[in-house]
């Protein structure tokens, strides 16, 4: 069907849904809220050490739901629950094992080479153990048999990097908690209270007891160090989840309405002093990330994370009313193109210049998502110096006044390394990706070999003692420890000694550098410029809508 999400419905909108460029209306149509599912606990149950504590606020209480073998119990308390990890033994040994055909460091990467194998009949699934994976889908891939057939056709036609994990499991992970004088176990539990609040605790279980029953961490400095830190309980909404994830363990869902769960991000994405059209560009901003990435985590049974591989949601503890006002003023808002939720993506600091998608990843092109210079004024024309052009990226970088961004700290930087800590980072980030280069010894030279229009490295070149190989587009900046965007030239270091002893990355921005910069519009903002013109200005020829069933996804 042609609605973002089966579940939303609407009421009769009183207004035209495509708004003008004249800002956001505090008049929008209220519509019956999305309720998501997001893992705000990923893999509990990694560390058996792990504890997660659920709190009620005052003078309410928790409710626990769970089966067991007898049917399903429930049980309540107004006193904090610990869930813990206990170790279950198998009555015989079982492997699990799963065919990876791709390793990546974002899900962006992951997509796009799963919709490759769909191309070639191949039935692949997306999931994140740790880096985001590729796998042959599990059921229908079942037997050793199938995943190992599938396993050498594939390396016939001489693809290297698809690989058979297998586990051997001789004992299981179970949730265990104890009320009262009574201890309980599950695989999953549904945890409500009367307030729908529940304040969440992560920690150790040494953590939560002040100490670690040993005698030689027993000093003041270390019991200080091991209290769990009442300061970083979060406060979510709605209902809690633990669930069986992909991966053996378990996840920690809240499941919570879109513009309650907006109340989460915005402040941590943006912050709450940002100006007023800034936190509402970041409110709209976030409201169509979300309903545009709903499918992230299939795998595991919820739909995004709590962190920056998604969005920032850290619950109800960091609310503000400057952000609670913006939520409110846009609510229902999204930002399409051609009647489609745009990909609504965004970074801390685009470095003076947004990214095109295909800067950064592979895939069809979004025709919105392209180079600007991130300045109020005319100060570079893209056109008559393409950044592409290395003379002319230098000069880029080297200028530094003029930009939304030019008070930031990390605007521009540099930042040294040497050979040995780079062929450290990249010794690790080849093994990952199973690459035969990933036994060099030493790294002698290194070029970019390709720059695209907005200055992006497109293609960068590592000569090592085994031989030559190419890091492409957003794999640069997983490569390395020292640059944090792919925004920057490479300067040759000999600290005064006749062989080369590293390299200075000089450059620009933080992050990805597409669409909307978070600087920039705070900055866009303090010009006088609404929340529809700084949307506009990153994302061009885009739309303002409120969200209907006529939107496509």
């Amino acid at each position: 069907m042609n609605m973002i999400l089966g579940r939303v419905y609407y009421t009769t909108l009183t207004m035209f849904c495509v708004l003008g460029l004249t800002g956001a209306s505090s008049t929008a149509s209220k519509t019956e809220d999305v309720e998501l599912k997001i893992g705000i606990v990923q893999r509990f149950g990694d560390d058996t050490k792990e504890i997660l504590q659920l709190e009620p606020t005052k003078g309410d209480r928790l409710r626990l739901n769970f089966q067991t073998s007898a049917g399903e119990r429930s049980v309540t308390t107004d006193k904090p629950v610990r869930l813990e990890i206990a170790m279950q033994p198998l009555a015989k040994a079982s492997a699990e094992e799963r065919l990876v055909l791709g390793v990546f460091r974002t899900f962006e990467a992951a997509e796009d080479n799963a919709n490759k194998w769909r191309e070639k009949g191949i039935e692949v699934e997306i999931a994140q153990p740790d880096r985001w994976q590729v796998w042959a889908k599990r059921d229908m891939y079942s037997t050793p048999l199938l995943r190992r057939l599938l396993l050498q056709s594939l390396q016939a036609t001489g693809r290297t990097t698809p690989f058979i994990e297998t586990q051997v499991l001789k004992q299981v992970p179970i949730v265990t908690w104890k009320v009262g004088d009574k201890t309980y176990t599950s695989k999953s539990i549904k945890i409500t209270s009367d307030k729908n609040l529940v304040r969440v605790k992560e920690g150790k279980k040494l953590d939560l007891q002040g100490n670690n029953n040993n005698p030689a961490n027993n000093s003041t400095k270390e019991t200080k160090k091991n209290t769990l830190n009442p300061d970083k309980a979060r406060l979510f909404p709605g209902e809690l989840f633990i669930q069986p994830n992909a991966y053996g363990t378990y996840t920690l869902v809240n499941q919570v309405e879109l513009e309650t769960y907006l109340r989460g991000v915005v402040p941590y994405e943006i912050g709450t002093n940002a100006p007023k059209s800034a936190l509402e560009a970041q409110a709209i901003i976030a409201r169509t990330y979300v309903l545009r990435n709903l499918h992230r985590f299939a795998v595991d049974n919820y739909q995004l994370c709590a962190d920056t591989h998604c969005q920032v949601y850290f619950g109800l503890k960091g609310v503000a009313p400057s952000t609670d006002k913006a939520i409110a003023a846009t609510r229902g808002m999204v930002l399409t193109y051609d009647n489609k939720l745009v990909d609504a993506l965004y970074a801390a600091s685009t470095g003076g210049v947004t990214a095109s998608f295909s800067d950064v990843w592979n895939g069809d092109e979004r025709p919105y998502l392209r180079p600007v210079i991130d300045s109020a004024n005319n100060i570079w024309n893209l056109s008559a110096q393409p950044l592409a052009d290395e003379k002319n990226f230098q000069a880029f970088i080297n200028r530094k006044q003029g930009f939304n961004e030019s008070e930031w700290q990390l605007f521009r930087w540099r930042r040294e390394s040497s050979l040995e800590d780079i062929a450290k980072d990249l010794q690790k980030f080849l093994k990952v990706k199973k690459s035969p280069y990933a036994k060099f010894k030493q790294v002698r030279d290194m070029k970019v070999v390709e720059r695209s229009m907005s200055g992006r490295i497109l293609k960068l070149e590592v000569t090592t003692d085994i031989g030559s190989f190419q890091l492409n587009k957003d794999e640069v900046r997983s490569a390395f420890a020292a640059p944090i965007s792919t925004l920057f030239y490479l300067q040759p270091i000999n600290k005064g000694q006749p062989l080369l002893w590293g390299y200075a990355f000089v450059g620009g921005g933080m992050g990805h550098g597409v669409g909307l910069s978070q600087i920039g519009a705070q900055n866009l903002a303090k010009l006088g410029w609404s929340s529809a013109k700084i949307l506009q200005f990153y994302y061009p020829s885009t739309q303002l809508q409120i969200l209907n069933d006529k939107i496509k996804k």
